[in-house]
């Protein structure tokens, strides 16, 4: 029975038939799509199954800690193919994201042995990988005898995959041959506008394609949409949050940095400079004439909801918050489109910082073999491909996936300009901070002064001179400049 339908299904695994042939051959052969589904997966469990012994710790237990979001939702609803894969039994815990880093933080200081594997932030990474808290995957990436011949570490982004690695040193590379690979890369966000299309139409404005653009094309919005509706939402409130998405983006398509690294190692600010003072200046002037009034209070949650309820016309933030402001519930669901964007005219294409939610391994994990099944598993192309087209895990970091025709046409059918955002974004998408200890706090008065300049308590140049002379201090103090 099915047995052409599995000779199908084969042919596809081994990458002699699309997906596209695949459906229509097995739409052609009169199977439901839940039939379809249900053949697919196990084909694809046994073809997983084929070159690697993904029982050798069959019977073991694992326990996770996740955060509330829907990237976790699709590993959960997949969950069950890992087990029937390996014989591994999962269990975990769920939290919001505003207890969720206080959970990790708590079990990993105390040396707690009660989670195996977690998901992060690779910032978060800069502290938990030089405290000892978390573990260096390099050992079994390399390790042909614990991975799956077919994982695909190549297969990464490569901005997003370096994003993740770090050697430990202040102010040391990303990614250098001498890193760590403190956490595995599951999903990102890039950082570019997020538009309703029925504002824009209605005012007859255009995709800014530069810093100057977006001021104008803000301050038009806001005085001519009407009803209320601001012109731009980016994030305010006194956090690193805030200088993380689109301030930082636009502030490195000008080849502006936060710190400097000198060649004997020693870091000092950066953000002081000519260049960057202009930056902060026409940053500024948007915020004060197109952002929402109480700007300073604005995290990511604001910023989407006021796009997708038409309180803004457009934010410079996450693209995943903009997709999925275009869905559910949401009262501008299907009226918003999305553009890539470079804010130096100059650039020749965008530099998005990124976040990436990641998979890292607890240094105390009470099986690191078995956690290393897990992880390699949901890090892996089959999940990512069933995430990405039958759940929301919309910024997968595999590039095969973002190759996927029917990915692209679920993207394509419902968030114009979706795709093209991302393709044109990936390439100069990766983290554009310095790393170093005192990230967290640096960056966070970073914030604070962005927001003195907006309520006028500080002129630019001043607050910017007076940052950099507080974190030059301060990171002398720490021995680092």
């Amino acid at each position: 029975m099915y047995d052409k339908e599995k000779d199908l299904i084969g042919a596809f695994l081994r990458g002699e038939v699309d997906r596209r042939g695949l459906l229509k051959g097995l739409g052609a052969a009169g199977l439901t799509a839940g039939t379809a589904g249900t053949l697919f997966n196990m084909m694809s469990t046994q073809a997983l199954a084929a070159d690697f012994d993904w029982k050798a710790h069959s019977g073991k237990s694992l326990k996770l800690l996740l955060n509330k979001h829907p990237y976790a939702d699709a590993m959960i609803a997949n969950l069950q193919a890992f087990k029937d894969l390996t014989g591994i039994e999962v269990t975990y815990d769920v939290f919001p994201e505003d207890v969720y880093f206080d959970k990790v933080t708590a079990a990993l200081s105390s040396g707690s042995s009660e989670y195996d594997a977690f998901m992060t932030g690779a910032y978060m990474t800069w502290t938990y990988g030089p405290a000892g808290w978390i573990t260096d995957l390099n050992e079994w990436i390399n390790d042909p005898s614990k991975t799956n011949p077919q994982y695909g570490w190549d297969d990464f982004l490569p901005g997003v995959k370096a994003s993740c690695a770090w050697n430990g040193q202040p102010g040391g590379a990303l990614g250098s041959e001498d890193a760590k690979q403190w956490c595995l890369p599951w999903g990102y966000e890039q950082n570019n506008l997020s538009y309703n299309q029925e504002m824009f139409e209605k005012v007859g404005a255009s995709v800014p394609k530069n810093l100057d653009e977006l001021v104008a094309t803000a301050a038009k919005l806001t005085k001519d949409v009407g009803g209320g509706v601001y012109g731009i939402g980016v994030r305010g409130s006194r956090s690193w949050a805030t200088i993380h998405p689109g301030f930082l983006s636009g502030y490195a398509n000008f080849g502006q940095k936060d710190l400097n690294v000198s060649e004997d190692g020693k870091l000092s600010a950066a953000m002081n400079t000519a260049e960057s003072k202009a930056f902060h200046a026409k940053w500024v002037q948007m915020i004060q004439e197109s952002g929402p009034k109480d700007w300073s209070t604005y995290t990511w949650y604001q910023v989407g909801t006021d796009l997708g309820a038409g309180a803004s016309a457009m934010i410079y933030d996450a693209d995943i918050l903009g997709y999925f402001m275009n869905g559910g519930d949401n009262k501008m669901a299907g009226k918003l489109a999305y553009a890539p964007f470079a804010a130096n005219p100059e650039a020749t294409a965008p530099t998005p910082n990124i976040w990436i939610w990641s998979l890292a391994m607890s240094n105390f994990a009470k099986d690191k073999d078995a956690t290393w099944y897990f992880l390699q598993w949901a890090s892996g192309l089959e999940h990512a491909i069933f995430g990405a087209t039958k759940m929301d895990f919309v910024n997968p970091v595999r590039a095969s996936v973002w190759k996927d025709e029917i990915f692209r046409e679920r993207l394509n059918k419902s968030y114009p300009g979706y795709v093209e955002m991302h393709d044109v974004s990936a390439p100069g998408a990766k983290i554009h901070f310095t790393p170093q200890p005192l990230f967290f706090d640096l960056t966070t008065e970073w914030a604070a002064t962005l927001q003195k300049m907006v309520a006028k308590e500080v002129p630019v140049d001043e607050g910017l001179d007076r940052l950099a002379e507080s974190i030059n201090r301060q990171l002398a103090e720490a021995g680092l400049g």
